[in-house]
């Protein structure tokens, strides 16, 4: 392994180091709600957890279209547009979950009872499916606008330096949201929207718009049905790629693991063990402090890996997370191992994330050329958003029905299959493609 050096994150373009630090400020304010989104709308507001699954389900299925829509325009349109108009939206959209019990007055009773849930539940899988849209628009713009501005062999490290100051702004959001949520729960959700309102001003300010991408021909005399039409055609040749749909699939499989940080785990600790708000946004922030300390260290040590190699060592750890979250939800001892067990997978987990995140994204952003690159990361995280949702909808399914314990069998075996299917994609991209640039061999 490499020493660590600080050399890994120097020599950016200034655009990458902003970005960065608008997307601190973002997740900043998701990480006051993560951990307490589902106990606050599960236990507090009195919403069924299956329910609670459904909206975070659908929340990432619009994110996906958000996703897709985003894509499309940050490549036709610009990245930069595209970015601070979705997290003026989401200003406004993730402010509204303080506002669910108000807004379930305005859901018809009969559409309710057609749905089968009540109507706070209905108000709540309302605001979901909206902040997911406009949230979604952002991810493939700036993922786009971070690789334009790297080159090839940097990239991996620049995806690294965005997820480092990421869980920066996430742990500091956790113990934020412990203390606030317990004073005044309605409070995390209103700063949530209010740190996007202020990366929305950052970005305005502070990014250049982007050489790459929008439509350079923009003062043409064409007919603009004519170049929509090709503009759409081009979209979906790029989307649409058998190497992309593959690696796009297998990022569903690692998906559905993202979402169990989120809907499962938080009821294993505080249900199961009994942790308070602030007990639980505490011992979350072991997340983003193991990837504070290990991120940027372990995608340099991996650098001559190839990325597929790499990111089958990630589903290796997820499956290790599991099997450890497994452990605590059957209460293997007293309460504090339970505790030391949902640590142990926090930590397991998050070593998976590190070496996913960056690696999945700089292999699909090698897929194509620069002009596809937006809509390529878009069908990227149009899966995870898609594997995020599945997740969440059937692990609150499995535990409402008393299932946890196979819900964890089932996540092991889908890492495994993810493992097994990165190790058969390798053989359809080249050395270079795959991150080996020492290689001039094919694979």
């Amino acid at each position: 392994m490499k020493r660590p050096s600080l050399d890994a994150v120097r020599g950016f373009d200034r655009a990458v180091y902003v970005v960065a630090v608008g997307q601190l400020i973002n997740v900043f304010g998701s990480g006051l709600v993560y951990p307490f989104a589902t106990v606050h709308f599960h236990l507090q507001v009195g919403i069924a957890l299956a329910v609670v699954g459904l909206g975070l389900g659908a929340r990432s299925v619009t994110t996906a279209a958000g996703t897709a829509v985003g894509g499309y325009l940050a490549d036709s349109v610009g990245r930069k547009p595209v970015m601070v108009s979705s997290m003026a939206l989401s200003a406004v959209a993730l402010a509204s979950f303080a506002f669910v019990p108000a807004l379930a007055a305005a859901v018809p009773p009969g559409v309710a009872a057609a749905a089968g849930v009540s109507r706070v539940g209905v108000a709540f899988v309302g605001v979901c499916v909206a902040s997911g849209f406009v949230a979604g628009l952002y991810t493939p713009a700036s993922s786009a606008m971070t690789a334009d501005l790297t080159d090839a062999e940097a990239r991996d490290r620049g995806y690294a330096l965005l997820k480092f100051t990421n869980n920066v702004g996430f742990g500091a959001g956790f113990v934020a949201g412990g203390v606030l949520y317990s004073l005044a729960s309605v409070s995390v959700f209103l700063l949530d929207g209010a740190t996007s309102a202020v990366v929305a001003v950052v970005l305005l300010l502070y990014v250049p718009r982007s050489d790459v991408g929008g439509d350079e021909e923009a003062d043409a005399d064409v007919d603009s049905s004519a170049e929509s039409g090709a503009s759409l055609a081009r979209w979906w040749a790029a989307a649409t790629q058998p190497r992309v749909l593959a690696l796009a699939a297998i990022n569903l499989g690692i998906a559905v693991m993202y979402a169990q940080m989120q809907t499962t785990v938080p009821i294993v600790a505080k249900e199961g063990l009994g942790l308070t708000a602030a007990q639980l946004g505490t011992l979350y922030v072991l997340n983003p402090l193991t990837i504070v300390l290990l991120q940027i260290p372990l995608v340099d040590a991996v650098a001559g890996w190839r990325r597929t190699r790499g990111l089958a060592l990630s589903a290796a750890f997820w499956a290790v997370s599991m099997v450890v979250a497994w452990a605590a939800d059957v209460g293997v001892g007293p309460v504090a191992v339970g505790v030391a067990l949902v640590g142990g997978h926090l930590v397991f987990r998050t070593v998976g994330e590190i070496l996913h995140s960056p690696l999945a994204s700089s292999l699909m952003s090698s897929l194509g050329t620069d002009a596809e690159r937006g809509t390529q990361l878009s069908v990227l995280e149009m899966a995870k958003r898609v594997g995020i949702g599945l997740g969440s909808f059937f692990g609150g399914l499995f535990f409402d029905y008393g299932l946890s314990t196979a819900w964890w069998g089932v996540l092991v075996v889908v890492c495994l299959g993810v493992a097994a299917a990165l190790l058969l994609f390798e053989r359809s991209v080249t050395p270079q493609e795959n991150g080996a640039f020492g290689d001039a061999t094919e694979s």
